[in-house]
């Protein structure tokens, strides 16, 4: 990258990052790493330049590996890093733009790096080019053996104790995403890791005091749901001879890097929504919440920290007594989480974190249960439902879970068919002005059930949208005339398909009777047979 780097294309020919790379150590106090981390490099939108980028990286982080055994420079960059965060929350009080937007670079530069070692090394590796410092080729510092650990729990700090404003939106961004890179470890193994060293770090070590700390943020980031910066502001007038250290910070800086590290859902579909996403701080501290929260328990039972404080926070305006037994309790505004989530249901890690919540925190499902407004919860999750055919596997199904575990609770079937809703746009089979959320629900759950019939024939599918018709038959009231045939309708069908399978059943019962007959029967020889006709005739 470098003072005068601003597309991916001048990556391989940066001076100064084939400096970085190359097979001269740099010590921590050369000048170089002002030059180095002043840069201004336009960012990426979309992943397909986010693609670019990663391709472009590469080959100077392969490099990098072969050569930072012998130099140490990476541990280098690193600790220049963690010098800059020490001062990073009083720059921000006192506006120090500069600071910050270095400190930015810094962490973009070493995230880059680390998503290429991930990829090409074990944790083990990964340890050593963290200890590698400029003696002989290979030698390792023991004071450096701790750089891995204070690099986490920097990143911790820095996301849990920075406030988030402009000046500071995308150094935080680039904090979550790169304990995201750290946490991918996973991906490339198909054992559960325990006794990874990252694993080890934020279950067991410093980072283990600020579980509640970090869970909560992570949730406000999702709940303030906060836009980027406008890309058009100029932090630092550009210098006129455009060599000086304050080269000018491009628009893209302030932008922040929202895509390079794309981590959708499973099998999501593209789309606009992810090509381009305006909310990517939000977007990335709910994908580090549920990695955090799915983490696997620790030997001997040791519980997840993360899933604890996920599972038993509380409500700000509850004035209960906590109980001292439940570990990383804190609280937070159950109004504002409602709202966010309400408002947050178009994609499919959205919809796991609610079914998380219900699922786990029994603070919040009761919560939830008790708004007198399950309209704007209950309305995205049958949207989801209604355009299955756009939606993958997973995102239906926890849709689908959602809605069993809200119609087990008879207060909940009561008061759908008291909320009365009118000009539903999105129903596109028949013209709805005004239905009972009750009557349209059933409507998506029994179109769901003919989609699955004709279409995908997912007999899980099946059973749990008609276990959530049977839980919320008890509680049908005034239905609308178009759902009520519809369940006759369906009924039919299912009594039609009922009796064509009982048939088929009857059939190769009667085949098996017979064949067992025969086996236990045997047919006499035809010249038998021939012999004792005439005897048969005349008796």
């Amino acid at each position: 990258m470098g003072a005068n780097t601003s597309q991916v294309s001048d990556l391989s020919e940066n001076q100064s990052l084939r400096t970085l790379i190359g097979t001269v150590s740099i010590s921590d106090n050369d000048p170089f790493w002002n030059q180095l981390i002043s840069f201004t490099f336009i960012s990426p939108t979309s992943s397909g330049n986010s693609k670019l980028l990663e391709e472009a990286v590469i080959p100077l982080a392969k490099i990098l590996i072969e050569n930072n055994p012998r130099t140490g420079n990476f541990g280098a960059l690193v600790r220049i890093f963690l010098g800059r965060t020490k001062e990073l929350k009083i720059s921000t009080e006192c506006q120090d733009q500069l600071f910050i937007w270095q400190a930015h670079n810094t962490l973009f530069m070493i995230r880059c790096l680390l998503k290429v070692f991930i990829r090409e090394m074990t944790e083990e590796e990964l340890h050593l080019q963290f200890s590698y410092r400029e003696r002989v080729l290979g030698s390792c510092d023991t004071g450096s053996e701790v750089l891995l650990e204070e690099l986490m729990c920097n990143l911790v700090h820095l996301v849990v104790e920075v406030p988030l404003l402009d000046i500071t939106y995308s150094i935080l961004f680039e904090a979550v995403t790169t304990m995201l890179v750290l946490l991918s470890y996973q991906l490339f193994h198909k054992e559960i890791l325990r006794d990874g060293l990252i694993y080890q770090y934020l279950m067991k070590g410093r980072c283990l005091s600020l579980t509640s700390q970090l869970v909560k943020t992570l949730l406000y980031n999702i709940i303030r749901q906060e836009k980027c910066p406008p890309p058009a502001t100029h932090i630092f007038e550009q210098q006129s001879d455009r060599r000086g250290l304050l080269y000018g910070l491009a628009s893209g800086v302030a932008s922040g890097l929202w895509s390079v590290f794309a981590l959708g859902g499973a099998g999501s579909k593209p789309g606009l929504e992810q090509e381009q996403n305006p909310l990517p701080l939000s977007n990335q501290s709910l994908l580090l919440l549920l990695v955090l929260a799915n983490l696997t328990d620790g030997p001997n039972n040791c519980p997840n920290p993360y899933r604890q404080a996920v599972t038993c926070f509380k409500n700000t305006q509850d004035m209960s007594s906590v109980p001292t037994e439940q570990h990383h309790m804190f609280q937070i505004n159950f109004n504002s989480l409602y709202t966010a989530l309400c408002e947050q249901q178009r994609s499919d890690q959205a919809t796991l974190i609610l079914y998380t919540l219900l699922h786990q925190n029994t603070n919040m499902r009761t919560y939830m249960l008790s708004r007198t407004d399950m309209e704007n919860l209950v309305m995205p999750i049958l949207k989801v439902l209604y355009h299955v055919e756009d939606r993958n596997s997973h995102h239906v199904y926890m849709a689908l879970i959602i809605l069993l575990i809200l119609t087990e609770e008879d207060t909940f079937n009561r008061s759908i068919h008291e909320v009365v809703l009118k000009n539903i746009t999105w129903y596109s089979e028949r013209s709805l002005t005004e239905i009972s959320l009750g009557s349209l629900l059933i409507l998506v759950v029994i179109r769901t059930i003919q989609f699955n019939m004709t279409r995908t024939r997912d007999k899980y599918l099946h059973t749990n949208c008609l276990a959530a018709l049977a839980n919320m038959s008890a509680q049908f009231r005034c239905l609308h005339q178009y759902a009520a045939q519809r369940i006759i309708s369906l009924f039919a069908l299912l009594s039609k398909k009922h009796n064509k399978i009982l048939e088929q059943a009857t059939q190769s019962l009667r085949g098996l009777r017979r064949a067992d007959y025969l086996s236990a029967h045997p047919c006499p020889s035809p010249i038998l047979l021939y012999h004792s006709i005439p005897r048969l005739v005349l008796s």
